[in-house]
């Protein structure tokens, strides 16, 4: 969730970060007044309708899933009335789905989102001090630091599927 507001920050010119509380009062009143109302609202609405949410629960996911899909597709087609944009969601819902049958975390693929453009930035404006040379990446003792910091971490990442793949193949050898 922090991910996306620091997203959506960003598309709006905001940058995030603790100075929004100085830069942008508004806007953080705002979200912290809209959180109080939200859930006040959640408490009263709730509360009288708990046997009806019980009830919900107890409907079978082949009937609850295709009406949550069919609510969410009427929905972003009343947006702006363009079946492209259901079509999209369609076929991002597929990404979602394989990226969950894959084990896939979708909070770094947010983050890579929200953070893609503002590395972008940076890496352009290295190469504009460095005259294009990319090799100031790796002459320069900080960024050489995070280049190893980054590259230890995949490797890391890596090897306990790697031992894994090793793992069953020796299995698989020995019966």
């Amino acid at each position: 969730v922090l991910a996306m507001m620091a997203g959506a920050m960003m598309i709006h010119g905001i940058q995030p970060g603790p100075r929004v509380i100085s830069s942008n009062p508004s806007l953080f009143w705002g979200v912290i007044a809209s959180m109080w109302v939200g859930n006040l609202m959640l408490l009263v609405l709730n509360l009288p309708l708990i046997g009806i949410w019980v009830r919900v629960l107890s409907v079978p996911y082949r009937f609850l899933y295709p009406a949550i899909l069919l609510f969410c597709c009427v929905g972003i087609y009343a947006v702006n009335n363009n079946t492209f944009d259901v079509g999209l969601t369609a076929l991002l819902g597929l990404l979602g789905y394989v990226f969950l049958r894959l084990d896939c975390e979708p909070a770094p693929l947010i983050l890579g989102f929200v953070l893609g453009p503002m590395m972008e930035e940076n890496l352009r404006r290295a190469m504009l001090i460095s005259r294009g040379d990319p090799l100031v990446l790796i002459t320069r003792p900080m960024s050489l630091a995070f280049l190893l910091l980054a590259v230890g971490l995949l490797v890391v990442m890596a090897l306990p599927a790697i031992r894994k793949g090793r793992d069953r193949a020796f299995k698989e050898e020995e019966a």
